[in-house]
């Protein structure tokens, strides 16, 4: 799947704009705050119908402006894909798929798979399991309906059950304590077996991208922790911990309490690694991202790569121009304030490219 061109009106600090893209590659240069973070994060929302980030749609609405609409051309083969998104504060949000709304916005996820590398991305490190957990339900729903199903169900399930441990007004019904209980524990238990799938495929090539752009000189891990790890009937954690359930008024345990843990040389990388270090391992991780769902998708994802050389060593930014060069790699789209790695990536490419220049929102073809 590629994007042939995209119109924006009032999205963040993007007033207008219509541009053509390039198949392959497509650079974007300019100072910080100029707005080149946020024609990538609209790539991104006519994707997951959400933006990076997760602000509220009122605050993607360019100030002073009544509404912002986000329009996609894309193309996979002899497929066309025309997406429209339109969004005005107070009202529901517009989202269509060639002319024709979708009934609900889980329906569109998959079908323009992508990959997003983000300074933001720290979080996933530095931050709490929810990031982490985040991230790994955002993959998996890219190519597997049933699980982003599931996990809907989850979370409306778990959402009912904290609910009822809140009402201070009524006595808990522990019968239905018990239903909820083990439609949790049997939606639970598959979203344990396919997220655990997937870091067993997922973490050979996830330490196979951060050997080549390390050099080799370092060994990381990705260690998938859960409640539901070696336990053949999770109602018993449930009933185990309703009492205290009932005290603090929200369910403590499943697999909403899951974390993903990123180990560098078998210790926690939040607490010793370098920002060299933190920044290869999330550039590392996305770049197998990109792998895993091309290999289990109908398309190769879109590919952003959001100002990703800074804090890297030149050996380290040298191996990642050689990755994101390679063919099987499709279109890419990346952005920096140093326009030197910008014509580096561009020196080396066989293939057709396009560099834009940003500034106060407005980008021009160069």
């Amino acid at each position: 799947m590629i994007i042939d061109r995209i119109s924006i009106l009032n999205f963040k600090n993007i007033e207008e704009a219509d541009l053509v893209f390039s198949p392959k590659m497509n650079c974007f240069f300019g100072n910080n705050g100029m707005g080149k973070t946020n024609l990538l994060d609209a790539l991104y929302y006519l994707s997951f119908t959400k933006n990076y980030t997760n602000l509220p749609d009122s605050q993607l609405v360019k100030h002073g402006t009544d509404f912002c609409v986000l329009q996609g051309f894309y193309r996979d083969g002899e497929a066309e894909e025309e997406i429209y998104c339109g969004i005005k504060p107070g009202s529901r949000k517009v989202f269509r798929r060639n002319r024709k709304e979708y009934s609900r916005m889980s329906e569109h996820i998959g079908l323009i798979p992508l990959v997003m590398v983000s300074p933001a991305d720290v979080s996933l490190i530095q931050g709490g399991s929810e990031e982490r957990r985040r991230f790994v339900d955002m993959v998996v729903s890219q190519y597997d309906k049933d699980y982003l199903r599931r996990l809907i169900h989850y979370n409306k399930i778990l959402q009912q059950r904290n609910s009822m441990l809140r009402d201070n007004l009524k006595p808990v019904d522990d019968s239905l304590l018990d239903i909820l209980d083990e439609q949790l524990s049997e939606t639970g238990k598959v979203i344990h077996e396919k997220r655990k799938e997937f870091i067993e495929s997922f973490l050979p090539v996830f330490r196979e991208y951060y050997s080549r752009i390390s050099n080799g000189g370092e060994q990381v891990d990705l260690r998938y922790e859960s409640q539901f790890a070696d336990i053949s009937d999770p109602r018993a954690l449930f009933s185990s911990r309703r009492e205290r359930d009932k005290l603090l008024g929200y369910t403590s345990a499943g697999v909403h309490k899951d974390d993903f843990l990123f180990l560098l040389d078998d210790f926690l990388l939040r607490k010793t690694g370098s920002q060299g270090q933190n920044k290869t391992c999330l550039i590392a991780l996305k770049l197998a991202q990109f792998e895993h769902l091309a290999r289990l998708g109908q398309t190769a994802p879109l590919l952003l790569l959001d100002d990703i050389f800074d804090k890297l060593d030149a050996g380290r930014v040298e191996q990642i121009i050689a990755l994101v060069a390679r063919p099987e790699f499709g279109q890419i789209f990346i952005t920096d304030t140093n326009r030197k790695y910008l014509d580096e990536i561009l020196a080396g490419m066989k293939h057709d490219y396009r560099l834009f220049h940003v500034e106060n929102g407005k980008t021009g073809l160069l």
